[in-house]
């Protein structure tokens, strides 16, 4: 037998029609005949399912794949930062990429209980008004309710930030990130506040995990390699 599970033809031996045994009749002759061939069939099925000779699956082991991971919502506070957009009281915070336009638009998270009230920081035009900010508050999952006065960036001092990777660099070619980050962007659609290669690593910006999405993500690709950074917090 070959690596890999290839069988050889000379790796199977079998007995020829004139090879008769003395005194062995002509049907027990058949009959080994007809057993050697049982014989190589089970040797070329051993082999077929030989260790490390399955064909490979993309299948996630968890069972859940990375554009149906669904985290739970987080039990307590949470804190973040990006722009506030309230555009005639539909008001949402902007968490990923916000368009090239005046005023500017995202496709946000809606936010409950937002007062302009006291804020500084913020910017008119027509019936939009919009600032960036660090908030506090809580996340149903799809809504976000403020519940502390926002802060705008330009005076928040932000705790440094942790890094999942401990400093490492990953190992996966860049050829194959290219893959992966595209192939992540086209599942998760608007779902992926943001996408990109670097350090070895494909970053996955969402708007909340709770380990879900990153175990989904380490299962369909393996350890390593998709990293998720959730923009929203736990906070005390």
């Amino acid at each position: 037998m070959l690596a890999g599970g290839d069988v050889r033809s000379d790796d199977v031996e079998t007995i020829e029609p004139d090879s008769t045994l003395p005194g062995m009749s002509t049907s027990q002759h058949r009959y080994l005949l007809a057993a050697a061939s049982v014989v190589a069939l089970l040797v070329l099925s051993a082999c077929a399912a030989a260790p490390g000779s399955a064909a490979p699956t993309n299948s996630p082991a968890s069972g859940q794949s990375l554009e149906d991971a669904r985290p739970a919502p987080p039990p307590g506070p949470v804190s973040g930062t990006g722009t506030v957009i309230d555009a005639g009281g539909d008001v949402q915070l902007c968490l990923g990429a916000i368009m090239e336009s005046y005023p500017p638009q995202c496709l946000g998270i809606p936010i409950d209980d937002w007062s302009w009230d006291g804020v500084e920081g913020r910017e008119t035009s027509g019936d939009v008004t919009w600032g960036a900010y660090a908030i506090r508050g809580t996340y149903d999952g799809k809504r976000f309710t403020n519940t502390d006065p926002p802060i705008p960036l330009a005076l928040f001092d932000p705790p440094a930030a942790e890094d999942p990777t401990d400093g490492r660099d990953g190992s996966t070619d860049e050829a194959e990130l290219t893959r992966i980050q595209d192939e992540v962007a086209a599942a998760l659609g608007p779902d992926a506040l943001s996408v990109w290669t670097e350090r070895g690593y494909v970053w996955l910006g969402v708007v909340w995990d709770d380990g879900t999405i990153q175990d989904a993500a380490d299962a369909e690709y393996g350890e390593g390699v998709v990293i998720v950074t959730p923009a929203l917090r736990t906070t005390e």
